[in-house]
Order: C-alpha cells, then structure tokens, then sequence
C-alpha cells in the first residue's frame, strides 16, 4: 500500500494542512485546507494570568441538568466553593487532577478563535466545552478500540466533536494529531455559529462541521456562552489561553471561503 503525504505549514498559529493517506482498507481520504488563516496574534487577548483562578469558577453542567430551584442554586453554590480545592496555577499553567468541577469562564463568547495548548497523561479523558457544550475532545490516542463500544474510537485521537451524532462529519477527527505525553499539544479552535473548525497541532481535525446542542439536539446551538475545561481521568495542565471575538464582516468573509470549498 502506498501512503502519499503532502504538508503544507501556512503559518507558525497553525494553520493548515492538507493530508492525503490510504487507510487500512487502502481507501484514500483527502483532508481541505482550512477557511482563511488565523488572525495575527495581536488579534487576540488572554483570558487566563498565569497566576490566580482569577477569571473562572467551577461548574459540572452535568451534575445540575436535572436540577430545579433551591437544590439547583445549592449546588452550583458547592462547586463554587469548591474549585480552588481542585484546580491550582503552578509556573503559568492551569493544573487538575481529574477531580472536582470543570474551570469555567465567567465570560461568555460567541463567534470566536480560541487558542490553548495542553498536556495531559495516560489514560485521562477529558474536553473543551464551547458555549457550555460538549466538546472538543481530548483522548489517549494510545487507547485500544474496543468493540463493545463502537461509538469510542480514542484510537483516532483527539479534536473531533465527540458528542455529536455518532458517524456524522466533524465526530471524529481527520487525523490523528497527538503529539506523545509529555509534550504540549496546541488546539485552535474557530467557531462561527455552530460551525467549528479545529486544528490539533497544526492539522485540521474537524473541517467546519456544526456542533450539535448535546443539551438539546432539536435546538441550536447557544448563540454565546462560556468556555469549560473539562476534568475527568488523570492530570491536565492548560496555558496560553487566547481569545479573538471574530466580528460580522470577519466571519462573512470566513463562511463565503469555506462554502466556496465545498
């Protein structure tokens, strides 16, 4: 079987690739380029010091979907309480365990290009959550597929949006992208609308594909809400979180390459 690879780096903020490989079944799949590149980095802002939790709170949407009323605001008091017994800031970075509830950000976004890097350890499973939604997914690549559970496929690495519809586009990513633990891995993640794009280390992984409203599949996605790092399996660190709020004319400009693509 022959495996043809043809990397093009756009920029050093990620930006593109294009990939063409023959999997096992020697079925080849092309992967486009992404729509437009990054802003410039003066285009984005930090939304965490590097020092305090300053910024964000703690929050398991999970735990409280069913919730109402008094027992409701009680708990999402409790995790308040709680979150700095579980998440630190050690020499810039944002550190948990994978305990307690995910780090939420006091601000809400809509249309933006988010960037972090992260580095996490064997066996952790853990996410992104845009606009409070599931997610951007983070894997052990390293995980083996098991069959009892065909909709898991940590094996494909991590970026895809997992809590889509099993099977559809942008569920599970293009390429496996993952760099080996110990290294910092870096996402940029653009979302327009429920349009998402995400490239993992510099290789697109979800091409423009909707984010669906895990909360409610009949419904949009929220037009704005926070950002959520989700802890749950092992140690994560995050740092370097930055923000860029993509305005109208931007994200006209960035819809019309994209649908030009397609």
């Amino acid at each position: 079987m022959i495996m043809k690879h043809s990397i093009h780096i756009v920029s050093s903020l990620a930006l593109a690739v294009c990939l063409t490989s023959c999997d096992k079944a020697g079925k080849a799949a092309a992967l486009s380029t992404p729509a437009a590149a990054a802003p410039a980095a003066s285009a984005f802002r930090s939304i965490f010091n590097g020092k305090d939790l300053t910024g964000f709170y703690g929050l398991n949407p999970h735990s409280v979907a069913k919730l109402e009323g008094a027992k409701k605001e009680e708990a999402l008091k409790k995790m308040r309480e709680e979150f700095a017994q579980h998440w630190k800031v050690e020499n810039g970075e944002l550190v948990n365990i994978g305990t307690g509830p995910y780090a939420t950000t006091e601000e809400e976004f809509g249309d933006i290009e988010f960037l972090i890097e992260y580095k996490t350890v064997a066996g952790a499973d853990s996410g992104i959550y845009m606009r409070a939604t599931p997610q951007v997914q983070i894997w052990d690549k390293n995980q083996v597929f098991d069959p009892a559970k065909p909709t898991r496929k940590p094996h494909l690495g991590s970026g895809g949006l997992f809590n889509n519809t099993p099977d559809t586009p942008g569920r599970d990513p293009l390429v496996i992208a993952d760099k080996p633990f110990g290294e910092w891995n870096s996402f940029r993640i653009r979302q327009i609308g429920a349009r998402t794009w995400v490239w993992l280390n510099d290789q697109l992984v979800v091409d423009g594909n909707v984010m669906e409203n895990y909360w409610d599949k009949t419904q949009p996605l929220p037009a704005k809400g926070p950002i959520m790092l989700q802890t749950h399996g092992g140690e994560i660190r995050w740092r370097n979180l930055q923000v860029h709020e993509i305005g109208v004319e931007e994200a006209k400009k960035i819809l019309a390459e994209a649908n030009a693509k397609k």
